[in-house]
């Protein structure tokens, strides 16, 4: 499921590190069993990836060597991960962590782990992430089993609706940081309308990624294990667990959209002098 949580590209800075007290260290093993870490740095690399096309994009001669040291403060990959473990271990408060970290560090949930991480890290290819969306799309619509149990594993964590909600408030955050950067005028209204005009086509698009990026991870695995990973989302844990990584990740990519917008902001300005 962490591969899963907000592809979008667009993420934070201006984040404290917070020192988690020992009594969180518990759920910090958690966040390391699921391969949190490893999610992260590939967060940083998809960012600064991200960073070169917003260059090219919106600022007048493109990216510079300054430029490209602004995008790498921004995503700080201690800055990131400690931004979701202070938000996760505030999130999942003291919901029951034993049967979570006894699945994680079992071999089945570290296969489960290892296989998100290669299929995220193997997506950041252009052609790989065309071809997994196709497969997808041949399946969809169709009595495919391996579909039908990834349909309800989605169902069950509401990986469409979450990151659907996390891709828009990025980009909400993004234009925020454009705005106060100088870069553009909007009031808030306008900004939502912008954001939400682009609803359709971005809950289209993470369908499409969220189901081609699961059919392709969990290829390998045993029948049933898809089955046994969503009656464990399905308890209180599992739902606590779902909640607070959403939770954590929103905030890291909040932050991130802003700063973004904000160095955006500014690198429009000093082109335009």
């Amino acid at each position: 499921m962490i591969g899963a949580v907000l592809r979008t590209a667009a993420t934070g800075a201006a984040v404290i590190l917070w020192s988690l007290p020992a009594w969180a260290s518990p759920k910090n093993d958690l966040l390391d069993a699921l391969g949190v870490p490893q999610i992260v740095s590939i967060m940083r690399q998809e960012g600064m990836s991200y960073g070169d096309t917003l260059a090219e994009d919106m600022i007048p001669g493109g990216g510079t060597a300054g430029w490209r040291a602004t995008v790498e403060r921004i995503y700080d990959e201690d800055r990131m991960l400690a931004t979701v473990q202070e938000v996760f271990a505030e999130e999942f408060g003291d919901a029951e962590i034993d049967p979570l970290l006894a699945f994680f560090t079992s071999e089945t949930g570290q296969q489960i782990v290892s296989l998100e991480l290669s299929a995220r890290n193997a997506m950041r290819e252009q052609e790989i992430e065309d071809a997994a969306r196709a497969a997808f799309n041949d399946l969809d619509g169709t009595a495919s089993e391996p579909l039908a149990a990834i349909a309800d594993f989605v169902n069950t964590n509401d990986l469409v609706e979450a990151n659907l909600v996390g891709a828009l408030n990025a980009n909400y955050m993004f234009y925020l940081g454009l705005v106060d950067g100088g870069a553009l005028q909007m009031s808030e209204s306008e900004i939502l309308t912008e954001v939400w005009s682009a609803e359709e086509e971005t809950r289209a698009d993470t369908r499409e990624w969220v189901y081609a990026f699961l059919l392709m991870a969990y290829r390998p695995l045993e029948d049933g294990v898809v089955e046994e990973y969503t009656e464990l989302s399905r308890t209180e844990a599992g739902r606590a667990l779902n909640r607070a990584l959403f939770a954590g990740f929103n905030r890291m990519y909040d932050d991130i959209s802003y700063a973004l917008g904000m160095a955006v902001a500014r690198a429009m300005q000093v082109q335009e002098l």
